[in-house]
């Protein structure tokens, strides 16, 4: 790894912890010897970020403290690029135009040595079938998971049965053509998937709900077992 690249990693490494990480932690995080992390750290406050603390004590990160404009090698931007072309083809257009709004700032620091990686982008996705519509707002929807906000929906599962629910919306994934909701359902009790497309009406609550640890995302992702409607 690059001296330069080392030098990003730690700030972010530093501005991750909520308390002071020893040399010695950060020299097993990165494999580098202290004496070379002390150099490191020295570097980093020569170059004024804020970083409080001394060797045998340990550092912390003002965690107002923001990176400067970074450079991306040709690998990174290929892989940013073909995001930004997932999210035009399978989102909605708000989404879509935040993602070329950050591709645009991205292009706007880049270096010149950089600039015509950004014209030779090979890799795209085109989709091999039509995204199923849906009638409710993909940002909406982004935002109350976003900001924990209960939601409310009018549902037609695959027998056609119309039910109406109070959800905890906790995630979006994609399997191509379809998105579903994850998300905790109060009628079920229990972790439930929605797909948007068989949404009716979308109702946002007034209540935001807390990050409790049987009913957040991490607590969906380690369930086994079937979490259909």
């Amino acid at each position: 790894m690059r001296r330069a690249d080392r030098l990003i990693k730690i700030t972010h490494f530093l501005r991750q912890r909520r308390r002071a990480v020893t040399a010695k932690q950060i020299a097993e995080a990165f494999d580098i010897c202290t004496r070379t992390v002390y150099r490191d750290i020295q570097s980093l406050v020569d170059s004024n970020v804020p970083i409080m603390g001394e060797a045998g004590v340990g550092y912390l990160i003002d965690k107002q403290y923001y990176l400067p404009p970074i450079t991306f090698d040709a690998d990174e931007l290929e892989a940013i690029g073909l995001g930004i072309s997932m999210v035009r083809q399978w989102t909605d257009n708000k989404f879509a135009s935040k993602a070329e709004s950050a591709f645009e700032k991205i292009q706007a620091v880049l270096p010149a040595s950089l600039q015509g990686e950004l014209q030779q982008i090979t890799t795209y996705a085109i989709p091999n079938r039509p995204l199923v519509p849906w009638t409710i707002s993909f940002s909406e929807l982004r935002e109350c998971i976003r900001t924990r906000r209960k939601i409310r929906i009018m549902y037609t599962d695959e027998d056609k049965q119309e039910t109406t629910r109070t959800l905890r919306p906790l995630a979006l994934f994609f399997f191509n053509p379809v998105w579903l909701l994850a998300s905790w359902c109060e009628k079920r009790n229990n972790f439930r998937n929605f797909r948007i497309d068989r949404i009716q009406k979308l109702t946002l609550c007034e209540e935001i709900f807390e990050d409790e640890l049987s009913k957040n995302l991490t607590a969906y992702m380690a369930k086994d077992g079937d979490c259909s409607t």
